[in-house]
């Protein structure tokens, strides 16, 4: 499903933030990629995304290699992967539910289908009767489910999350877990960063961990 093989990547300015990177997530897995602030987290999971190419080897995603794929395809691709981003990334002139809606109005989804989406995305999340409500009027838990909703109101087959507990009490830390592990259920491949220990011991999944752009020995659940 989602194939590193030497992955490597340069920024403008020498920053090599990804050097040697190979690992595999099976379809249907969920994923852990652990390690401190700066070890490449991020950069990992935006590759693993198609928002960004590596510099050197290959990231093969559902068969394609992404280093071969003109960008046309590459946004195909992309519509088949949910990204919840760290910073959100979210409209605040937009209510909850154009903020979930904009992906289906890009990918050019009849009215009444993208209500019906957008509607059950936002059930699956808990912010149903919120849909009117602006991202402002929201609490960092409900701006995050949103991000989520966002994410899979596509459908996708691949979610993945830059650390979606990040900034959350852990209350609300626990019932976000607790939404990947039913993605990851119904048999949605999830690949996630964390850096708690709480939420990594509630994921209970593989763990891949970056130390400075490598990876490390992986840990078992």
């Amino acid at each position: 499903m989602i194939q590193f093989s030497a992955v490597a990547k340069r920024y403008p300015g020498g920053q090599e933030a990804l050097r040697g990177v190979s690992f595999e997530v099976a379809a249907g897995e969920m994923v852990a990629v652990t390690g401190r602030s700066g070890a490449g987290k991020s950069t990992l999971l935006k590759l693993a995304a198609g928002i960004e190419r590596a510099s050197a080897g290959s990231v093969v995603i559902q068969g394609q290699n992404l280093a071969a794929l003109r960008e046309t395809a590459l946004a195909v691709l992309r519509r088949r992967i949910g990204f919840v981003f760290q910073d959100h990334k979210l409209l605040f002139d937009r209510n909850a539910f154009e903020n979930v809606a904009l992906p289906l109005r890009i990918g050019g989804f009849a009215r009444d289908e993208t209500g019906r989406r957008v509607r059950a995305a936002l059930d699956k999340v808990g912010l149903l009767a919120r849909e009117k409500a602006l991202p402002v009027a929201l609490s960092g838990g409900e701006q995050q489910r949103l991000c989520i909703a966002r994410a899979i109101v596509n459908r996708p087959s691949i979610l993945i999350a830059d650390e979606p507990t990040g900034n959350l009490d852990a209350e609300y830390a626990r019932s976000i877990v607790e939404l990947f592990g039913s993605f990851h259920q119904v048999g949605v491949t999830v690949l996630l960063s964390a850096h708690d220990e709480a939420s990594l011991a509630q994921l209970g999944c593989r763990r891949v961990a970056l130390v400075a752009g490598a990876i490390a020995p992986e840990v078992a659940p």
